[in-house]
């Protein structure tokens, strides 16, 4: 993990589903978060909203077990393959991408 957390504090998290691939949310992570997903092998993220940790599921119960986790080839981005427990968006939904732009022309 030396190698993260050089360029900046907080660095992103692109979460997918690790059976389907499905892309479940995005998030932001510190060196704690990181640390804390390895040791428990939940999700966890910093709010960057609350100033503060927070392990996704900690109050819905839709937890995200983390399986794999990978850094980009600029170690600044990091992607975790999860199982979730239920859905990821906090609307219910499965995934917390489900509003799509039209594309013009």
């Amino acid at each position: 993990m030396n190698c993260l957390f050089q360029k900046s504090e907080l660095i992103p998290v692109v979460v997918q589903d690790a059976d389907t691939r499905q892309v479940l949310m995005v998030g932001f992570t510190n060196l704690e978060a990181v640390k804390r997903t390895l040791k428990t092998k939940t999700a966890w993220f910093w709010s960057r909203s609350r100033q503060q940790l927070w392990n996704k599921g900690e109050t819905s119960g839709n937890f995200l077990h983390v399986r794999q986790i990978w850094t980009d080839c600029d170690t600044d981005t990091l992607l975790y393959l999860c199982k979730p427990d239920g859905p990821t968006c906090h609307t219910g939904r499965v995934s917390c991408f489900f509003n799509e732009i039209e594309l013009e022309g």
